[in-house]
């Protein structure tokens, strides 16, 4: 008997509990795990959110391995190696970052993306999401340098590392609003408005994202910084990010990434991670529940068609990012 519940009785139960918790929060009631650990990632739309700005998607898959190893395969990719992704830029920061800490913008490439950032910056377009008192301390200056000119590299190397010493000491809270132009949007209040309209993801992970710093203060956590040089809807954005994930019982695993601060684009977007390990057909397995969620001013205008054309597309770029990670650590 004791061979029995080792071996057999086990895993089926520990198959049965990551599912049914699976279902507890999730729009996938119901997932084969045979099925979905031969197939790829499983993409839908999350629930209705009052908030029009707002949009969410879930994702589900099986790979093979722990959560444990998955989670060290998704701190190590770096999507930069994917042109397909549009993230031009990718470094990790430093609890205590300095301007030299951005010196790649002076080497960001060449395209049209990145040109529009540099435009708008020089411009401080109305669209730009810096606040009143960042907006000051821009100097146009002469100076030569690569794409973008060391003038406007050296304005954002100072927001970029002003914004993550705030981000550090006083979590999302303490972060300067985008209030440079028009209403004054705060990330954080962005950040908990989202979880807010989604009750039963709140629920799942609240004791986990309690101790972040994602939404509010700095929290007991040490997050994995980094910043980006993005494409978003044609537009080049910088981004600032932070990365948590902590081990529960029976060798779970809950996860976030947070774009905190984007300068165009969207005003906040987070992504959550909740691991089980699974045996499917004999072999020690993990099945991945992701949830995305986004922020961004342009979606509060899209109704009817328009608003599912967006949705569509944020499915496919995460289907596409999903699917190029697990290539790249061996998943598929």
């Amino acid at each position: 008997m004791l061979v029995v519940s080792l071996f057999g009785v086990g895993p089926t139960i520990a198959r049965a509990d990551a599912v049914s918790e699976l279902a507890s929060f999730s729009i996938f009631e119901k997932i084969d795990l045979v099925q979905l650990a031969k197939s790829d990632v499983k993409t839908a739309h999350g629930p209705p959110m009052r908030n029009p700005r707002f949009l969410a998607v879930q994702s589900c898959y099986v790979a093979p391995g722990s959560p444990a190893q998955q989670m060290d395969a998704l701190r190590r990719w770096d999507p930069t190696r994917h042109r397909e992704l549009k993230v031009f830029l990718h470094t990790d920061l430093p609890s205590n970052p300095s301007p030299a800490n951005f010196e790649k913008l002076k080497s960001a490439p060449d395209n049209a993306s990145v040109r529009s950032f540099v435009a708008a910056t020089q411009k401080l377009s109305s669209d730009l999401q810096v606040s009143k008192d960042e907006a000051k301390k821009f100097s146009a200056g002469t100076g030569g340098g690569g794409t973008i000119p060391a003038p406007v590299a050296a304005f954002w190397a100072d927001v970029l590392t002003a914004r993550t010493k705030s981000f550090v000491s006083g979590g999302m809270a303490a972060e300067p609003p985008y209030d440079h132009a028009g209403p004054s949007i705060r990330a954080s209040d962005e950040a908990n408005g989202l979880l807010r309209d989604q009750e039963k993801i709140r629920r799942q992970f609240s004791g986990f994202l309690g101790a972040t710093a994602i939404g509010r203060g700095a929290g007991s956590l040490r997050p994995e910084l980094y910043w980006e040089l993005l494409d978003a809807d044609d537009q080049g954005v910088v981004t600032l990010g932070a990365s948590y994930s902590r081990g529960g019982p029976a060798g779970t695993y809950q996860a976030a990434d947070v774009l905190y601060y984007a300068s165009g684009g969207y005003y906040v977007a987070l992504t959550l991670y909740q691991l089980w390990p699974v045996t499917v057909e004999g072999k020690a397995s993990t099945l991945v529940w992701r949830g995305d969620m986004i922020s961004a001013a342009p979606l509060g205008s899209l109704h009817g068609v328009e608003r599912l054309g967006s949705e569509s597309v944020m499915m496919k770029n995460i289907t596409k990012a999903v699917t190029l990670f697990r290539r790249d650590s061996g998943n598929r």
